[in-house]
Parts: C-alpha cells; sequence; structure tokens
C-alpha cells in the first residue's frame, strides 16, 4: 500500500503531517504561517489561516500542472489584398476563442494568479486533427462558423489558426493563498470552516474536488471549477441556507452536512455529476435536545458528530440514496472534534489531553468501530533529544509522571526520612515529562478517552503550563491538570528551576534534569492539537501503523545514568511504581464504565450487489445496492434493517423492510434467477413481496442463511422448534415451522394467519405430519420416509443459522412429465400440425405451456437429470401399446384405445430428476409410503 499522510494543527497554528509508512510527525513548510483547520485530499490539502484566508498546498509530484491557453487568429479574404485582419461587421473578433464571441488578444491572456508560471511563450498549432497542416497553421472555410478544412479551395473565404501557449503551476510543497477578486462586492465573508471532497462523485472527471467553506456570518460558499489541472479552482459561490451555519463537512462521494447555531445539522440533498452543489436542505435534529451538534464529519458511508457536552455520536444507515440516516448512536469517549477520512476511518482530538485518536476496527461490515487508541508518535525535532539525559524519564520510567507525583506523594514509607531532603519544594516547578514515553502508548491503547481522567489523561493531558507551584496532591486524590489556558501569555514556557536545582542528588535529580535547552518548545511541550483531518490518510483495514509505540529512548546515556542511583533510591522508585500501578488499575476499570454500553449498542452491516424485481410498469430487474443493518441494544435485543437502494429516472431512492416485521423468506427457484422473496403482512396483503436476486447460488445461499438468522434474532426464535410448533411445506417441497403464540385462537385478540412467522428448516419433503409431542414425520417425491431429528438448519442455512449435530443427508427424487400432442388429417393420418387453437404440440399436463424435450429444465437448480426420457404408460385413463391416450379434441376425457370420433391423441413422457441437500431428518426405510398419520399417546393410564 502506498504512503499517505495524516493532516494535524496544533495549539501553536503548526502544521505537522504524519505519514502512514513513518513514526514521527513533520513539520509543513511555510511555518511563518498559523492555520486554524485544514482539510485534506489525495493531492493535496485546503486550509484556513489565522488571517481567515483560504490557502492551498498541492503535493509535489513527478508529473507537473500544465494548462494549455489558446487563441484563435480570424481573417477573411479580400478581393484587393488578400486574406487580412479587416473582418465584416457580422464577424467575430479577429483574435478571439474558439467560439468566436470572445474577444482574446495574445497579450491580454494573463495568468489567474502568481502561482502560475509561463512555460514559453506562444506558438501557432501547425497540427489539424491529427495531421499536419500547411506552412502557418491556416485552416479555411467558406464562412464563420462553419466546417474547417486543411486545404484552401475557390470557395474558402475565411481562415483561422490556433495559437498555443502552455503554463505551468509553481507553488507545490507550500501554502499558496487563493486569489479573490477585485470586486469588493464580490468578496466573501472572511472564512471559519471549511471542506473538501467530492473526488469521487459518480462519473466525475478524474482529479475533480468539491470544496465548501463557512463564513463568519454563517454564509455557505462553493468554490467552482476545482480539479487537478486547477488546484486553485475559479471562483466562490453562495450556496443558500435556511439557517447560520458554523461548520461544514464534505464527503468523498456526495454527502455534505453542515451545523447550525442552534445545534442541528443540515443535509445536502441532489449532489450528483451534474449539480455538483445539489439542490435542497434537509434538517435532523440532535441525538439529544439538551446538547446540539458542535461539529460533524462525513464519509461514503458514515456520519460522526460532536455535541456541546463532548459525546460522541454514530449516525445509523446514512449513504448516498439516504443521506440523512436513520438514527443517533452514543459511542465512547469525548471529544473536541472528529474527522472521517479515506475508507471511512476515523480520527479525533481527545477533550482531556488534545492528542490525536484513531478509530480501530473500523471495516466495510463494522463501521462504527471498536476502540480509540491515542497515536503517541513523536515530532521529527524530538528525536534529537532521544539520547540525551531526559531520556531515563521519557523511556526508562514506564510510567511517566505517575512516578514524579507519587514521589512527591505525603504517603509515608520506609524511604521518607532517607529521601525527604532530596525532593523538590512547593516552591521549586517541576517540569513535564515527555508525552511520547511508553507509559503513555500503553495507557492510551488500553482504553479511550473517557468522560473521567484516567492515567493516560494524567500523562497526555500534562504540559509545561498545566504545572503550577504548590503542594503535590497526596495517594487517595485524583491527580487532575489544571485547565487548558488558552491566552498566549499562559502558553509561554514556564521558567527554568534554579541552576543548583541540578545539583541535587537522588530520584529527584533525574526529574530536575533540564530537558532539551537547545529547542524548548520540541522537548519540553506535549503535543497540544487542535485539529486533524484523513482525508487524504488512506489506512485498509487491518493495516499495521507505527504510530502507537513510543520511541525507546535508551542508550548508552541511560546506562551512565543508572550508575549513580542508590539501591535505596530504587526501592523507593519500586515502591512508587507499585502505588501506581494499584491507583491506575482503579481509574481504568472506573474509566470503563461505558464500555458495556458501546458494545451492546454495535452496529454490524453486510452489503451487497442485487437485483430487484421493480414493483412498477415496466416490470423489470433493477440493479441495486442492499445493505444489512443490525443493531443490538442495551437489554441484548438485536434489530435489523434491510435497505434497497435504486435509482429511478436519475434520482437516487431507497425502500427498507424491518426484519421483525417479515412473516417469511421464501426461495424462489427457477432457471433464470437465484432469487428470494420476503413477505411481511403489508405486502402478503397487496400480493406483492419483495423480491431479490443474487449472481450465484453461494450467495442466495449466504443471504438466506443470514436473513434467516436475522429474522429469528429479531423475533427472538432460535434453535429447535417447540413441541407444539405449526410446520408446513410449500409446493416446491421447502420446510417451514412457526410458533404459536397464545392469541393465535384467542376468541378476545385472533391472530391473524398473515402475521404468523415462518422460519425455513433444511430438507425436502412433499408431506409433513407433526403430533402436539414433538414427532413429526415426512414423506418426500419419491415416497422415503423421513423422520425429524431434533436439530434445525441444514441445507443453505449452514453456521451460525445450522445446529452442530443431528444434521444428515438428505435426498429425493422425482419425475417430470411432458405431453407430446397431435392432431388427426385426413390426408396423413396423427400429425404435428395442429389447428391454430389448439395446444402447443409438446406441453404440459394443461396444454398452456411450452415443454420440449431439450428445452425442459429441472424444476430448480437444486435438481439434476438422473435419466432420458421416456414414455410413461402408468398415466390414468390407459394407453396403447405405443403409450398413446386418445380424445374427441383438446381438452377431454382421454382413453387408452382409439374410436372413429378421436381426432386428437397425447402421449406422456417422463424423466427423473434427483435433489441432495441436507437437514434434520434420518430416513426410516425400507417401505415407500404414500401417506402418514401420527396419533399422540394417551395421558391417561
Amino acid at each position: 500500500m502506498p504512503s499517505s499522510a495524516l493532516w494535524a494543527v496544533d495549539l501553536f497554528g503548526r502544521v505537522y503531517t504524519l505519514s502512514t509508512a513513518g513514526q514521527y510527525w513533520e513539520l509543513c513548510k511555510d511555518t511563518q504561517l498559523e492555520f486554524k483547520r485544514v482539510s485534506a485530499a489525495t493531492q493535496g490539502c485546503w486550509g484556513i489561516a489565522c488571517d481567515n484566508q483560504v490557502y492551498v498546498y498541492v503535493c509535489a509530484s513527478d508529473v507537473p500542472i500544465r494548462c494549455q491557453e489558446e487563441a484563435y487568429e480570424n481573417q477573411r479574404w479580400n478581393p484587393v489584398g488578400g486574406f487580412c485582419e479587416k473582418l465584416l461587421p457580422s464577424d467575430r473578433w479577429p483574435w478571439s476563442d474558439v467560439s468566436g464571441l470572445q474577444h482574446r488578444p495574445l497579450d491580454g491572456v494573463a495568468l489567474p494568479s502568481p502561482h502560475w508560471e509561463w512555460e514559453s511563450d506562444w506558438y501557432v498549432d501547425e497540427n489539424f486533427g491529427g495531421e499536419p497542416t500547411e506552412k502557418g497553421g491556416w485552416t479555411y472555410a467558406m464562412d464563420f462558423p462553419a466546417t474547417y478544412t486543411r486545404d484552401k479551395k475557390w470557395n474558402s473565404y475565411v481562415r483561422r489558426r490556433r495559437w498555443i501557449r502552455y503554463r505551468r503551476y509553481k507553488s507545490r510543497d507550500t501554502w499558496a493563498k487563493i486569489p479573490s477578486k477585485d470586486d469588493p462586492k464580490q468578496l466573501p465573508d472572511p472564512f471559519n470552516d471549511l471542506s473538501v471532497g467530492g473526488w469521487e462523485i459518480t462519473e466525475e472527471p478524474v482529479g475533480h474536488l468539491s470544496v465548501w467553506a463557512v463564513s463568519l456570518q454563517g454564509k455557505v460558499w462553493y468554490r467552482e471549477d476545482v480539479s487537478h489541472p486547477n488546484p486553485e479552482g475559479s471562483s466562490w459561490s453562495h450556496v443558500d441556507t435556511p439557517g447560520e451555519v458554523v461548520q461544514i463537512s464534505c464527503g468523498p462521494h456526495d454527502l455534505l452536512w453542515v451545523t447550525l447555531w442552534e445545534g442541528q445539522a443540515l443535509v445536502r440533498e441532489g449532489i450528483n455529476r451534474n449539480n455538483p452543489k445539489g439542490s435542497s436542505w434537509c434538517l435532523v435534529e440532535p441525538p439529544t435536545s439538551e446538547n446540539g451538534i458542535m461539529h460533524i464529519s462525513v464519509g461514503v458511508g458514515v456520519v460522526w458528530a460532536v455535541t456541546k457536552d463532548r459525546k460522541v455520536w454514530f449516525r445509523r444507515g446514512v449513504n448516498s440514496h439516504n443521506p440523512r440516516g436513520t438514527s443517533w448512536i452514543e459511542m465512547v469517549g469525548e471529544m473536541t472534534m472528529v474527522d472521517v477520512g479515506l475508507n471511512d476511518q476515523v480520527w479525533g482530538i481527545g477533550y482531556e489531553d488534545r492528542a490525536v485518536y484513531f478509530r480501530q476496527g473500523i471495516t466495510p461490515s463494522e463501521l462504527s468501530g471498536k476502540m480509540w487508541k491515542a497515536i503517541v508518535a513523536s515530532r521529527v525535532c524530538d528525536r534529537s533529544h532521544s539520547g540525551s539525559s531526559s531520556s531515563l524519564l521519557s523511556a526508562g520510567c514506564f510510567f511517566g509522571d505517575e512516578v514524579r507525583v507519587s514521589g512527591d506523594s505525603c504517603a509515608p514509607s520506609d524511604t521518607d526520612a532517607s529521601s525527604e531532603a532530596e525532593r523538590p519544594g512547593p516552591e521549586q516547578p517541576v517540569p513535564a515529562e515527555s508525552p511520547e514515553s511508553p507509559g503513555n502508548s500503553k495507557g492510551s491503547s488500553a482504553s479511550g478517552p473517557g468522560t473521567t481522567k484516567t492515567a493516560e489523561h494524567a500523562l497526555e493531558g500534562a504540559s509545561p503550563a498545566d504545572h503550577t507551584p504548590g503542594p503535590e496532591p497526596c495517594p487517595g486524590q485524583a491527580s487532575t491538570p489544571a485547565e487548558l489556558p488558552w491566552t498566549s501569555v499562559d502558553l509561554k514556557e514556564p521558567k527554568r528551576a534554579p541552576g543548583h536545582a541540578a545539583e541535587t542528588t537522588g530520584l529527584s535529580s533525574l526529574e530536575m534534569l533540564p530537558l532539551g535547552s537547545e529547542e524548548p518548545y520540541c522537548a519540553d511541550d506535549h503535543p497540544l492539537w487542535v485539529w486533524v483531518s484523513g482525508g487524504g490518510c488512506a489506512v485498509e483495514a487491518h493495516t499495521v501503523l507505527k504510530w502507537f509505540t513510543a520511541q525507546s529512548g535508551l542508550s548508552s546515556s541511560m546506562q551512565t545514568l543508572s550508575l549513580s542511583i542508590t539501591p535505596a533510591q530504587t526501592a523507593a522508585w519500586r515502591k512508587q511504581i507499585f502505588q501506581q500501578l494499584t491507583e491506575r488499575t482503579k481509574r481504568e476499570l472506573e474509566n470503563f464504565r461505558h464500555y458495556e454500553q458501546a458494545v451492546e449498542q454495535s452496529v454490524w452491516v453486510k452489503t451487497g450487489a442485487l437485483q430487484w424485481w421493480c414493483d412498477w410498469k415496466p416490470h423489470k430487474w433493477v440493479d441495486v445496492r442492499v445493505a444489512l443493518e443490525q443493531f443490538t441494544g442495551h437489554d441484548g435485543a438485536r434489530d435489523s434493517i434491510l435497505f434497497i437502494y435504486y435509482v429511478v429516472h436519475e434520482e437516487k431512492k431507497y425502500l427498507h423492510v424491518f426484519l421483525n416485521e417479515v412473516t417469511t423468506l421464501v426461495p424462489v427457484l427457477n432457471e433464470d434467477k437465484h432469487s428470494f422473496a420476503l413477505y411481511t403482512p403489508e405486502r402478503t396483503r397487496q400480493r406483492w413481496p419483495v423480491r431479490l436476486a443474487t449472481a450465484t447460488e453461494q450467495d442466495m445461499n449466504d443471504w438466506l442463511a443470514l436473513l434467516n438468522l436475522s429474522c429469528c434474532e429479531s423475533r427472538r426464535v432460535l434453535g429447535r422448534p417447540s413441541l407444539q410448533a405449526i410446520w408446513s411445506i410449500t409446493c416446491k417441497g421447502d420446510i417451514f415451522v412457526s410458533e404459536p403464540s397464545p392469541d393465535l385462537e384467542a376468541p378476545e385478540h385472533p391472530l391473524p394467519c398473515d402475521q404468523m412467522f415462518w422460519r425455513q428448516m433444511g430438507g425436502h419433503l412433499r408431506v409433513v405430519e407433526a403430533s402436539s409431542r414433538g414427532v413429526v414425520w415426512g414423506i418426500g417425491y419419491d415416497g422415503t420416509a423421513w423422520v425429524y431429528t431434533g436439530g434445525y438448519g441444514g441445507g443453505c442455512f449452514q453456521g451460525l443459522a445450522s445446529s452442530t449435530g443431528n444434521i444428515y443427508p438428505q435426498s429425493d427424487v422425482k419425475c417430470v412429465y411432458i405431453y407430446e400432442n397431435q392432431r388427426w388429417n385426413p390426408v396423413t393420418g396423427y400429425t404435428s400440425r395442429g389447428l391454430p387453437t389448439d395446444r402447443y404440440m409438446w406441453s404440459d399436463a394443461t396444454g398452456l405451456q411450452e415443454c420440449t424435450k431439450a428445452g425442459t429444465k429441472p424444476p430448480s437448480l437444486q435438481w439434476s437429470w438422473v435419466s432420458d426420457w421416456s414414455v410413461d404408460f402408468s398415466v390414468p385413463g390407459g394407453t396403447d401399446q405405443e403409450g398413446w391416450q386418445y380424445a374427441s379434441d383438446f381438452p377431454s376425457s382421454y382413453h387408452g384405445y382409439k374410436t372413429m370420433r378421436d381426432f386428437v391423441r397425447r402421449r406422456c413422457w417422463a424423466r427423473k430428476c434427483k435433489l441432495v441437500t441436507s437437514g434434520p431428518w434420518l430416513e426410516v426405510p425400507p417401505i415407500a409410503l404414500r401417506d402418514v398419520s401420527i396419533i399422540p399417546e394417551s395421558l391417561t393410564t
């Protein structure tokens, strides 16, 4: 996988990038600019600087960005001087564009912005349609406009030639300011937010970008004509909104969400290739009425939001057909912002520690992920201090600040007397520790940002500005850093401890070592992030990244410093580590109080490309996208919804089916499609089920098993059927079971039969008979008797939808019958030529369907032929020696002998086919049965 980059902005407005193949944050160029937020794409990044101006950062590549400028020189023939620039008043300009409507002199073509440069001077294009022209590049025509040719003819009264000049984009790997119009009336308001996306809109040209921005006055703007050949775009256009907007997010496809001042969200609808700006807005209410939406981010098929109480929410059922989604799900953690990148991967900024977090476990089937994991990658400037004397704290001490806090605590110990004089007093400020320590990585990987201070918060949230002189807390007190100061004065580096502090001995002397005096900011400050953008960061599922393990600082200097530590100091150190381990365990267990909620409220999604039988004229199969979404609630119950997304007259629509309303799921087996049908009470009354078809039989079996299991889980009907279960057989031999409810035959509230839920069991039978004692027998088409074994599943229901035992192979044999029909002719006798009103000469028993030997196939794809066609002499009514039956006309009563009034005859042909499957059935040999009845044992003795 080629490397890509994650973009982030720290508290000081500096922009950093973190490569998926690297381990360090790299500072972006143009460090003099300070940015508020950025929005990245694969080919670059857009950002809003502190001057509220928009900048674009185009990544350099081997292929330069070049654009062609062209102008046309037009001339008309004059009887006196020949071709000249003197044109008729109705003609086009002497120098124009290709249409001739715009005046375009060579000296009037200017560069669109200072970020472009000319590659060469103007020159004449001497090619026309791929073939060279005469010297001078002229093409001739009879008049403007007309069809031009390379050769001059006697009626060529006008001519033209094309001038070409190329310009190159030069501002790459640097921040380039987006130019604006000179007219103050056309200048948009200062920008407050910006989002880049739309590069994967269906059938869009490669390199197209949709750049959306929000001004300080709450207006939404769209940047026109942004593409790879034109990275700056052309102009800003205003898009009306029904309210004041504070933040905007645009996905790679056609999802666009904005947040309003009131805490609600707006969804843009109608975005497509012909209208990339969309057509209308739709309102979405926040997850809770008390706290509105503060920040939102969208991807291909997901929406993440952060409310004003810093809670993180996930939107269910979002896609291009239904951009609004269905409902909100609360996720664990507190964030200041989240960002959805490529492959719907999610990043966030922690509320407590201002660290960058990555959402692990996001896959196409688990769009909500599993847990937050902090990125502990250090910056490039931090590497110069890895071998310094401070590496003992950042690498040797695996618990970072926790050891220092414990060492300064008021808990008594057996080493207090020997080390009390060596501890720093309240008047001595204690510098913060490097955040890239292994202790931080362990704490952050154990859990995500919670609502309470955990061990990783105490580590990663520490910064020099957070520590002020004062007494240290006791071990029994929670170590809570101060609120993050947001003024420029408070963000300055705190003063160093006096020089004599470095001369003290003992454990505290390691704490007072000067950390990175060469580069104070890079060495001392924990990177506090305010914005992150993953629009250009491609992280595939199950990709191993190097971002989550801190670099070890152990070196020869570490070994040298370890020699100065006495055994008493080592014992004190170990005791402090043990105390901190105990306290951190308690805090981490408390922080996981929301973990159960996150697991129970999980979302599982399966998607696929199927075909759907259209409900309206013209009835036909339509290619659709299908998504099965399962949601697990607090009580463990699963609720599943099947979404079907289709396009009608270039308008995206969808329909959905709640699986707890499905009454039966039936495979529709024929030779054309691998299809199945879903019935609900409403669609049963309409006699129009939802029919879906797959490309292969295996896909159909997978969907049948999954949907059947989801329906059973939604209704809490799992495992072996009860003793009172109702058994049924379809006309195709499929076996279904329904669990009776107490209201089934209640006279007060009778249950309609169309609301009974039928689940399919494995196997194949012609007749089934059950008793109230749980004894069930069945008979196949070949007369074989089968007894129910107590299992469930089999056939296409394998895996989770089938029991592990009591499933056996099952086979069945049946005959397929077709009829050969003939009519008597006075000249030739019986012949295959019938009257126009007659039935087909090769048909089924009714004569309405044409059935020939070559064209007749087994009843379904599960059956296969096991014999050839042969005449059936056992038909009712008898036959003659050749198998013919005679009658006066079609249809009529047939008999096995010919009379004077028999003008038609027919002959039955039979062919055996066999079905092999599996199910909870055991064969009962050896007698073939036609019917069976079970009488339950009497309860009386």
